[in-house]
């Protein structure tokens, strides 16, 4: 995972959401934006946008790829 972009239904909620979000990226957190949005889906107060790119898995091979 290389970058996530934080939309927040409150930008008074970033502390609280930060605080969350830095156990799940205690090191070699990706580079994030954070945003305060209306109107998130099914009156969500966080939602997560993450990109991240396909890399070879512990055995060498890349995930869904027969040898």
């Amino acid at each position: 995972m290389f970058k996530c972009t934080v939309f927040l239904a409150n930008i008074r909620d970033f502390d609280q959401m930060n605080r969350v979000y830095t156990t799940h990226f205690p090191k070699d957190a990706p580079a994030r934006s954070t945003v305060a949005g209306s109107g998130l889906v099914l009156g969500a107060r966080v939602e997560i946008e993450c990109l991240a790119t396909a890399g070879d898995g512990p055995d060498g091979r890349q995930p869904g790829r027969s040898p």
